[in-house]
């Protein structure tokens, strides 16, 4: 099931695709939710979503509603070299990470589907990072690995849009350039674990129709169930927590000379099985 967030005359909502349209569940649902996180929240799960929307015909067409970003004010765990060519891309001599590398973002950074990402008026080098993203459906404390993926709400594809030198204000610390709102994006909708099989996923990146990132999630460092083992260690994930699942080799700034996104590029993160994220980048307003 495809669920989406969007807005009809000015009003928020969250539905399913059906049918070529948006089948409008909050206000067929009485679960008080207001968004898809809060939905993930109220402890539906899949099968009930698709019970709820059996041979419902759609509310809207895709012409009637614009899509937002599906995943609202939550915590998103964004993780860094992730795929093999990555730490290469260093090229500091370093060795394979032994743990993943975490780092956090603000719902405010990131936008939906079709909707604009900004370059900050206080940096020229803003980037992409085509992702796989994981939405937590249940929660969970010291996750065995081994059951991770019972703890998956749905899946997403993700622009984990970076400003590269506000990531180098400090030794430590990419915080700065991992944060400047409406930098990255999430969408173009949910996609239910249930319609995720077993088969490795595909994340390509296009600016401009040129195809700048590809690979595998099989090829991660450290895999999805990895990673939720890992992240419910320290913490107890809850249902709407979002995981930025890393980037494959091939940003911008690796090129010589780098390749920073401008004002009129058009970018494209396609995860297989989910669907293609497209974002048009602009200048922030005056």
């Amino acid at each position: 099931m495809r669920l989406v967030g969007f807005s009809v005359r000015g009003r928020p909502g969250f539905g399913a695709l059906v049918g070529g349209g948006v089948l409008d569940l909050r206000a067929r649902l009485n679960t008080g939710a207001v968004d898809l996180t809060e939905l993930a929240r109220s402890g539906l799960t899949a099968p009930a979503l698709a019970l709820a929307h059996a041979a419902a015909a759609a509310d809207y067409t895709l012409d009637e509603v614009r899509l937002t970003c599906p995943t609202g004010r939550t915590r998103y765990f964004c993780i860094g070299v992730n795929y093999p060519e990555r730490n290469e891309e260093y090229r500091d001599g370093s060795e394979r990470p032994r743990y993943p590398s975490v780092f956090m973002r603000t719902h405010t950074s990131l936008v939906g589907h079709e909707e604009p990402i900004v370059r900050p008026r206080e940096s020229e080098q803003l980037d992409y990072e085509g992702e796989i993203v994981v939405v937590i459906g249940r929660a969970g404390r010291r996750i065995p690995e081994q059951h991770a993926l019972e703890h998956v709400f749905a899946y997403s594809c993700g622009n984990e849009g970076s400003v590269r030198d506000w990531l180098r204000h400090a030794k430590f610390n990419v915080t700065q350039g991992k944060n400047f709102d409406r930098s990255g994006s999430i969408g173009p909708w949910l996609t239910t674990a249930d319609e995720i099989g077993a088969a490795p996923m595909r994340v390509s990146t296009r600016v401009n129709g040129e195809l700048r990132q590809q690979d595998t999630s099989d090829r991660m460092l450290f895999s999805i169930p990895h990673l939720i083992a890992y992240l419910s260690r320290f913490c107890t994930l809850e249902p709407g927590d979002v995981i930025f699942s890393g980037t494959p080799s091939g940003a911008g700034a690796r090129f010589d000379p780098p390749r920073y996104l401008k004002p009129g590029d058009r970018v494209e993160v396609e995860v297989s099985g989910i669907g293609t994220l497209a974002n048009e980048v602009i200048d922030e307003p005056a």
